[in-house]
């Protein structure tokens, strides 16, 4: 059985840095590694999570920049 939720956490680095989080929801679909899709209310942010914690950010729109290094806190 999946996590319902996660928060997902960006890391800003240099004058700005911080962090970001962005709750996601499971869709009750699987990304390109079989594992569960979620995505924030907007649609724009999709993320595949392991079983590990592992995330895959998914791109919803063309020329977008996923970020890398992101973690996942279930909810």
């Amino acid at each position: 059985m999946s996590t319902q939720q996660y928060e997902l956490i960006f890391t800003r680095t240099g004058a700005e840095s911080g962090e970001d989080v962005v709750l996601v929801s499971l869709t009750g679909t699987l990304g390109p590694g079989g594992h569960p899709v979620y995505v924030d209310t907007s649609g724009i942010v999709r993320a595949e999570i392991s079983d590990q914690g592992e995330v895959r950010m998914l791109a919803t729109g063309g020329h977008q920049d996923l970020a890398q290094h992101v973690v996942a806190r279930p909810r």
